[in-house]
């Protein structure tokens, strides 16, 4: 893994690659889609099986380099006019509890200052000038990413967030999260579980007691990984909910689910299973390199069995053992693309939170044919019908 991701061997490589891909690939891959039945789904254009022919690459290839460009992370708030930064402190020690505690004590990680970014309607200031109103909503965004990879920074999550707080006038504004990554070697080991949790837990902190969020007005949101941090931090508040002290705050009102990574583990990988099958995907295998070097740097001190057990890390787990209750859950939408490797996993969450959550409670959108995350890609297809979903889920809210 990441065998290039050093100069100069990391310039020789991406050149080397950017040639072949122009020179080469590109002209082979548009004379082979242009028969519909050499595309990977019936269903896709031309620009579309090309658009995520080249995704899939650019994926295999960060495999080898690590992250192709710089990007921000936890460590400074980088400039933007399309957001505004703000510092976030670490969640205050007392309200680290239980299980969680001892995690982090393992791990030997604790609450840290992060950045996060705002993200308003048009005409409206990213941050909140004054205490919301009551009933007045904000979604809080976890991104995507592996845990290893991306950033809440408006360059790499923009296209989901103007999108959201553009769909319904109950909330105006957006706090994207700028939690921090998990690495190993031959990176540093950095932050691994529950360090990313933690974080989450200093911004929904950080809403509720410094802005003045009500928390049944916040909508928690993750895509991907950031799914499987929206679920773990719902877990932990509505565990603890009936704790008596006022400092601890309740759950969130609402929980907004795109493509989440929901088993870690393996328990859905079996011959014929979306995780194995779907390499239509831009995600790699999640055997791939990358998907390993993720679960590795995320699972650090515990290994790789800890992912199938621990109802925090793979709350849709099939081993019998997991327990991942989801009574005392907010209402939930759920949204996957029946072409994504994570569809037997998502499949697998909506059942367990159905069974427990009660009738109507979980909204569950399935996209034909897209890949994960589809909802970054402002040209696809199935991206207006599934924000119109989740607007009419909106105004259902109570």
């Amino acid at each position: 893994m990441y065998e290039c991701v050093h100069q100069p061997f990391k310039g020789l490589y991406l050149c080397y690659q950017l040639i072949s891909t122009i020179f080469i690939r590109v002209p082979i891959w548009s004379l082979w889609y242009l028969l519909p039945s050499n595309r990977p789904r019936s269903t896709w254009s031309w620009g579309h099986a090309m658009i995520l022919g080249l995704a899939r690459h650019v994926v295999y290839i960060s495999s080898f380099t690590g992250n192709i460009l710089p990007q921000p992370d936890h460590r400074a708030l980088a400039p933007t006019k399309e957001a505004e930064g703000v510092w976030v402190d670490g969640v205050p020690s007392e309200l680290i509890l239980d299980e969680l505690k001892l995690l982090a004590s393992i791990s030997e990680v604790a609450p840290e200052r992060i950045p996060g970014y705002w993200y308003g309607r048009s005409g409206t200031p990213p941050k909140p000038t004054h205490a919301p109103q009551l009933g007045e909503k904000v979604f809080f965004f976890f991104h995507a990413g592996g845990f290893t990879h991306v950033s809440a920074h408006p360059d790499y999550s923009a296209s989901i967030m103007q999108s959201l707080v553009e769909l319904d006038r109950s909330v105006p504004r957006a706090f994207a999260l700028e939690y921090r990554l998990s690495s190993t070697h031959p990176s540093p080991e950095h932050f691994p579980f529950p360090a990313a949790l933690l974080d989450c837990l200093s911004g929904y902190y950080y809403l509720v007691k410094e802005i003045g969020y009500e928390p049944s007005d916040i909508i928690l949101v993750g895509a991907s990984a950031g799914g499987n941090l929206a679920l773990a931090l719902c877990r932990y508040l509505v565990e603890h909910k009936n704790l008596p002290r006022t400092e601890f705050p309740a759950p969130p009102g609402n929980l907004l689910l795109l493509s989440p990574w929901a088993d870690i583990g393996n328990s859905h990988d079996w011959p014929g299973s979306s995780s194995l099958a779907f390499d239509m995907d831009f995600l790699g295998d999640l055997n791939s390199r990358s998907m390993l070097y993720s679960k590795q740097a995320l699972l650090g001190p515990y290994g790789f069995g800890f992912a199938t057990l621990n109802r925090y890390v793979s709350p849709a787990s099939l081993h019998p053992s997991v327990h991942a209750h989801f009574r005392g859950f907010p209402r939930t939408f759920i949204a996957v693309g029946t072409a994504e490797r994570f569809l037997d996993q998502i499949r697998t969450l909506r059942k367990k939170m159905d069974e427990e959550m009660g009738e109507g409670e979980v909204t569950f959108f399935e996209a034909r044919d897209a890949v994960h995350d589809y909802l970054l890609f402002k040209w696809h297809p199935h991206r207006p019908g599934t924000l119109k979903a989740i607007t009419m889920w909106l105004s259902e809210s109570p």
